[in-house]
């Protein structure tokens, strides 16, 4: 008889213990310990896929070798005919690879994983759900208005039936949604435990990496944002997504949070329509609002998302604090650099800032880290104080130093080729980018500034 064995493991971070603990010394989490029941068994055929390293294993052993004696040849990408994923993924699928997909319920993880596996014509593809039926799959199949014959649907969660579908069909992808509805029959325990998730997810990872199938998996969050279930979950995988975005609004982000085969700051973006997602080829034609008049308390400025340059709307709002202590409330851009540059703008500028509110907020639903934001917030936040616009046709691409100078930023051409192109006119940027780079290329009047001063006194006289 198997012997049964029962540990206690952390809903958080994964961490176990042979006790219950109040807190976990791993994560520092209050309460939450759960007991699960583990039974070890003996590698059976029906244990398919079962980690080599288990008791029984019957897997031959593997053994070191030298650097310069493994061989390696460059494996082409599977082209998932998406322009956005592919940007993401770093230039397609990787064979052999295993890819979580994160997102809140309702954004469209299933649509993304079932609209990118219709689009994959000359391969079979098996998509196995454990939360919709066959009939709710087919009704989104035909919403979005594509057939594929090489796609399969197996509604199941069991682990060992699934690996049973896949040796019989033998796909060229797989797609399981979710990866906390799967269970093991080697864990007893439920769905979406620790231990399952863990046990599912080295089933998956040891079949993707023996027969070189990608396995795309789409996984649930939690209210803060993160992946569901154990950390460990995350650092199994070989790609991390996330998609985000605002359920009543139309676009979608589509960010990498770890990628072993490519860069972890591609941006994708979509538009949820009735007939699915579509890509946006051209997102800062979104990111700037269509406006009639031109209004103060906005500037354009000038970032990068991995190697996209964007041209997105930065928004500011100065009004007089109502109460004893000024507000200080910023979306899409880190609040600590927000107070930074106010502190700038009322030591080096003469700016009175003390005694108002002042709100943030970066258009499009984007949350950006770069600095050469700077000036645009700058900008704005002047703007909406004296209540003077900026002039629509100009764009500001530079980081703020404490002491109020102007500091330069990487890969300028970039984006001053991405100004030119979507029609502005004038851009601010640092003295120190301008001397290495032939400024009269660019159909755009450029004006290299060293310190804040000049910018403000540039825009506002």
């Amino acid at each position: 008889m198997a012997k049964i064995k029962t540990l206690y493991f952390c809903q958080t971070c994964g961490a176990q213990s042979a006790k219950w603990i109040g807190r976990c010394p791993s994560c520092g989490e209050w309460n939450t310990y759960v007991e699960e029941v583990i039974q070890k068994e003996e590698i059976t055929p029906a244990t398919a896929w079962k980690a080599s390293t288990s008791v029984g294993g019957t897997s031959k052993a593997a053994k070191p070798k030298a650097l310069g004696e493994i061989l390696y040849e460059e494996e082409s990408r599977l082209d998932t005919h998406d322009g956005e994923l592919n940007r993401v993924l770093g230039g397609g699928l990787v064979p052999g690879s295993l890819v979580l997909i994160g997102g809140e319920p309702g954004i469209g993880k299933s649509t993304l994983m079932l609209q990118i596996a219709m689009q994959l014509k000359n391969l079979r593809i098996l998509y196995v759900s454990g939360e919709e039926s066959e009939q709710q799959i087919k009704m989104r199949a035909e919403r979005l208005g594509r057939q594929h014959q090489g796609l399969y649907i197996l509604t199941e969660t069991s682990t060992q039936n699934i690996f049973k579908q896949i040796d019989a069909l033998q796909p060229n992808v797989v797609v399981v949604d979710s990866i906390q509805t799967l269970h093991s029959q080697l864990v007893e325990s439920g769905a979406g435990s620790v231990s399952q998730v863990r046990e599912c997810t080295t089933e998956l990872l040891k079949y993707a990496k023996d027969t070189g199938v990608p396995v795309l998996l789409i996984g649930h969050i939690t209210k803060d944002g993160s992946i569901a279930g154990p950390k460990i979950l995350e650092h199994m995988v070989d790609t991390v997504l996330q998609f985000e975005g605002d359920r009543h609004l139309t676009y979608r982000i589509l960010r990498t949070i770890k990628n072993r085969f490519g860069s972890t700051a591609e941006l994708g973006i979509y538009e949820m329509q009735g007939a699915g997602l579509r890509q946006v080829s051209n997102p800062s034609e979104i990111l700037l609002s269509q406006r009639a008049e031109t209004l103060s308390g906005i500037a354009i400025g000038a970032t990068l998302e991995g190697n996209r340059p964007l041209l997105v709307e930065v928004q500011a709002l100065v009004t007089p604090a109502t109460y004893g202590t000024p507000q200080r409330s910023s979306t899409g851009f880190d609040s600590k650099r927000l107070q930074m540059l106010l502190a700038v703008l009322e030591k080096r500028s003469g700016l009175r800032l003390g005694q108002h509110d002042v709100f943030l907020n970066i258009a499009g639903g984007l949350r950006l880290e770069d600095p050469a934001l700077d000036a645009a917030v700058c900008a704005a936040v002047v703007s909406s104080l004296n209540d003077i616009p900026v002039p629509g046709d100009v764009c500001l691409a530079a980081e703020v130093g404490l002491s109020g100078e102007i500091r330069a930023v990487s890969r300028l051409d970039q984006r001053l080729s991405e100004a030119e192109k979507l029609g502005f006119r004038e851009m601010y940027i640092s003295q120190f980018n301008g001397r290495g780079l032939d400024l009269g290329r660019f159909g755009l009047k450029v004006h290299p500034v060293a310190r804040l001063d000049e910018v403000l006194s540039g825009l506002f006289g």
